[in-house]
């Protein structure tokens, strides 16, 4: 019977995950399609530009809690299995990045899932495996990608802090290292899905957002030049 619950609380993590807030939220505002819009995924980044700051963040809180959500139903179905909650978490993250409910053909016919990136999921994810994780690794996230301005490497640095907050809990016997192994395999999921954006990154093409410290110096940096040129002209 418990083998059987944890088989649930893991679909039912997955379909969570899959729920596009995103898509939904643009279209009712907007009436755009957030999949035809810059990135095509259906997260945060992309809803704020599609939308604007209020839309992507409402966007990003709703997917972590889509995930946090997933990983408590998991933990009320199987309170004596560590190992269920952390799969009901990354199955989250999964639904998110190939939603069910995004199934497609792609233009050279073959059969694909959309949907986002999974940074807000897996620290939704970490948030349900222990609520502390939320105001460390947001704040941290936050921090890089309004100075940087490039979403891939903030939600890398997601992942990454997740390991490192997991692995300092654990070696303190404040936490079962199975939680670790959760930030291990989100942050793969998650380079896995930024694989062309981490090609951008070493080839100096990655976006940047506008409202960044990096967005508001290329902003500078460009009316600069334009002015220089209409000078000398």
């Amino acid at each position: 019977m418990q083998i059987l619950l944890g088989i649930v609380a893991v679909i039912v993590g997955y379909l969570l995950g899959s729920i596009p807030v995103g898509l939904l939220i643009v279209k009712m505002r907007t009436g755009k399609d957030l999949r035809q819009v810059e990135s095509g995924r259906t997260g945060g980044t992309n809803a704020f530009r599609a939308a604007g700051f209020t839309v992507g963040l409402a966007t990003a809180l709703l997917d972590a809690a889509k995930a946090a959500v997933a990983v408590w139903i998991a933990r009320a179905l199987s309170p004596d299995a560590n190992i269920v909650p952390v799969l009901a978490g990354l199955a989250a993250i999964l639904g998110h990045n190939y939603s069910i409910f995004l199934a497609e053909r792609d233009p050279k016919g073959r059969f694909r899932l959309r949907g986002g990136a999974g940074a807000m999921p897996a620290l939704g994810g970490a948030v349900g495996l222990w609520a502390w994780t939320f105001p460390f690794v947001f704040v941290i996230g936050a921090v890089v990608l309004f100075t940087l301005g490039m979403a891939s490497v903030a939600t890398l640095t997601v992942g990454l802090a997740i390991i490192v907050l997991f692995a300092l809990r654990a070696s303190m016997d404040l936490m079962p290292w199975v939680n670790v192994v959760y930030g291990l395999i989100a942050e793969l999921i998650l380079i896995w899905a930024l694989r062309p954006n981490i090609q951008k990154i070493f080839a100096g093409t990655e976006r940047v957002v506008s409202i960044s410290l990096a967005g508001w110096l290329r902003a500078r940096k460009a009316n600069a030049e334009s002015g220089g040129g209409t000078k000398d002209s």
